[in-house]
């Protein structure tokens, strides 16, 4: 069997599942990460080669030395694909492939996925349902949306991951404050009506312009709120025969054949307005969602989506189909939270539910599986009961990890 080489991206410590799967099916990994990540646990059994990059801030490279870097590296190996493993990895790979001719998504569709203005735009002309919005470019327009669409606001960086740097504004004056502070970074945020409602997340496997596998679920606390008045973070699945459900896997169907992704793996939100009771889209990505939501996914469906997104990388280098296995129709739970201890103690957090606790220093972070949603919900309740009287810290929003 022919090996093929697959270009790893990630400025981030994630991905571990995706590329031993990579190198179970016989395939060469390269990996291309941030400096300050060499002493990770990186699957060094499945990498071939490493290059590292310096951080100019945070998750940001410079993308002219990359290029050079990559030029490099094609002059004596073949790249058959470039794979982004985390969010702030997609501009990257997308850089990479229109560069050198490498397949896969390009930079004019990867702004669906990764810039909120240009997603919500496309949403907006496919007819889905979306909040209120304005860019922020042109002073009257500014203007005239805060005449027209009453506060509260939310004033969103276009391309961060998750809840970071959104800003929550109550009136014009505080509106204008707020982008005068921001100066020539301005045009990087977007406008848009705050609506309260109930937040959700679908994740997805699609292959050759088919969805092949939906898991919905609902936050039990908005990552916004999380990201900026600290607390725990809780999700939970919904049951796939569920009106929610139903309504979420239409509606997510619609946004990526509408947005034009073709493979690999998705992670988008939708919010449940309380004053109309209707599904507005939120955001979307083309990679596995963040903040331990894989293991939340596979403890209800047995599917593990990082290993279901190699094994259609795979089959697309070589030609062949691909088919998920039947999913579990079990209920999980999630929660994750920072605490002022290195390792928890969770001899009180044991129960015939717990799948997994997860190891992330200074965190609390469980997974729970049964056939009951009440139970899931009992244990998610008695768990962050217990975090929030005992273990809790709260760090400022800027110093709290992306997810």
């Amino acid at each position: 069997m022919e090996e093929k080489i697959i270009v790893c991206i990630s400025c981030y410590y994630k991905g571990y599942d995706f590329m031993d799967e990579m190198k179970k099916l016989g395939n060469k990994i390269i990996l291309i990460t941030s400096e300050n990540l060499k002493e990770k646990n990186w699957p060094w059994h499945a990498i071939e080669e490493v290059f590292y990059m310096p951080e100019i801030k945070p998750s940001v490279w410079n993308l002219e030395h990359l290029v050079q870097g990559f030029s490099y590296l094609m002059q004596t190996r073949k790249v058959d694909a470039v794979v982004a493993l985390d969010d702030y990895d997609v501009e990257k790979a997308a850089l990479i492939r229109e560069t050198f001719r490498i397949p896969g998504m390009g930079q004019t569709t990867h702004r669906y996925f990764r810039d909120k203005l240009a997603m919500r735009q496309k949403a907006k002309d496919s007819g889905i349902n979306v909040p209120e919005f304005t860019a922020v470019f042109n002073n009257d327009e500014v203007n005239a949306f805060a005449d027209r669409v009453s506060a509260p606001w939310v004033l969103k960086p276009r391309s961060e991951a998750s809840a970071s740097g959104i800003k929550k504004i109550i009136s014009k004056d505080q509106l204008w404050e707020a982008l005068d502070a921001l100066g020539e970074e301005r045009h990087f945020f977007l406008l848009e009506s705050f609506k309260p409602g109930d937040v959700y997340h679908v994740d997805s496997l699609t292959f050759n312009n088919e969805i092949t596998f939906t898991s919905a679920s609902k936050y039990l606390a908005p990552p916004m709120q999380v990201s900026h008045e600290g607390g725990v973070f809780r999700t939970k699945t919904l049951g796939r025969y569920s009106d929610e459900f139903k309504a979420l896997e239409e509606v997510n169907t619609k946004v990526l054949l509408n947005f034009g992704l073709l493979n690999g793996a998705t992670h988008t939100e939708f919010i449940r307005s309380k004053d109309d009771g209707k599904w507005y889209f939120l955001e979307t990505s083309s990679r596995v969602g963040g903040a331990h939501i894989p293991d939340l996914v596979e403890a209800s469906s047995n599917i593990n989506i990082w290993r279901e997104w190699a094994k259609i990388e795979d089959a697309l280098l070589r030609g062949k189909n691909y088919e998920v296995s039947k999913p579990t129709g079990y209920y999980a739970g999630l929660i994750v939270a920072l605490i002022k201890d290195k390792e928890p103690d969770y001899e009180e957090f044991k129960s015939d539910e717990v799948v997994k606790f997860l190891p992330i220093d200074y965190h609390v972070g469980i997974v729970y599986k049964s056939n009951d949603a009440a139970v899931i919900q009992e244990r998610l309740d008695y768990a962050a009961e217990k975090i929030n009287a005992d273990m809790l810290n709260i760090l400022p929003p800027k110093n709290r990890p992306s997810s």
